[in-house]
């Protein structure tokens, strides 16, 4: 276990940003006045999320491979990180959904229809839910972790000496 300490520190260090991630949407506006920002400003995401899956992969070439780290040894830290981060995916879709945002299912459901993305009320409740959130940040948490690490190890990882 103490091999994994820095991949679950860092794993809970997403989470704690993805929370605090959504309660800046929120006082943006972007869960209700201007929802309809909100599809194209939640991906800026990506650029904390990249930056902490980064600094998670120095950590472990710093402290745990004392500074020298192969492509193939990033590579499966940030495999075992990205799983962290999906398993506590569910745990943080659900306090984003029903504790920081419950108003922001309702909110966007509503307008969906309102512009005719949706035909129906039904078809939009039956994308913008609790359930197909949480599976989807699980999968695309995991996913996108694993393509951020393969890309961010071809410049972290020690290059051999000659």
């Amino acid at each position: 276990m103490k091999n994994l300490k820095i991949e679950i520190k860092w794993a809970i260090f997403f989470a704690i940003m993805t929370l605090v991630w959504m309660v800046l949407e929120k006082l943006a506006g972007l869960h209700g006045k201007y929802i309809d920002y909100h599809l194209y400003l939640t991906n800026l995401f990506a650029i904390p999320a990249i930056w902490f899956m980064v600094m998670a992969l120095k950590d472990k070439k710093k402290n745990y491979y004392a500074g020298i780290i192969s492509y193939k040894q990033g590579l499966l830290s940030g495999i075992i990180l990205s799983f962290f981060i999906a398993l506590l995916s569910p745990l943080t879709q659900w306090v984003i959904t029903f504790v920081i945002s419950p108003e922001y299912f309702p909110n966007v459901i509503k307008r969906s229809v309102e512009i005719g993305y949706y035909k129906t009320t039904e078809l939009a409740e039956a994308n913008f839910n609790y359930k197909n959130y949480a599976i989807n940040s699980t999968i695309f948490a995991f996913i996108f972790g694993v393509i951020t690490t393969a890309i961010s190890m071809i410049f972290i990882r020690s290059k051999p000496s000659n």
